[in-house]
């Protein structure tokens, strides 16, 4: 994900976070993300495993 942008650029976005929002307020900034993103996967994992049964009765009805 972080490929592209490098070391560098990584610790200008850091420090411009930093100055932007603060030590106090960075920490909340960072753990809200990491529970959207959880959540994200989540409900990522709920859908595939919903649609994943019906595209197998698919296959199976296409290959009968």
């Amino acid at each position: 994900m972080f490929s592209n942008i490098g070391m560098p650029g990584l610790i200008l976005i850091l420090t411009l976070a930093l100055i932007i929002f603060g030590p106090k307020k960075l920490p909340e900034i960072g753990r809200a993300f990491g529970q959207t993103l959880k959540e994200f996967k989540k409900s990522t994992k709920e859908l595939t495993e919903d649609i994943m049964p019906d595209t197998e009765e698919e296959k199976k009805k296409l290959t009968e």
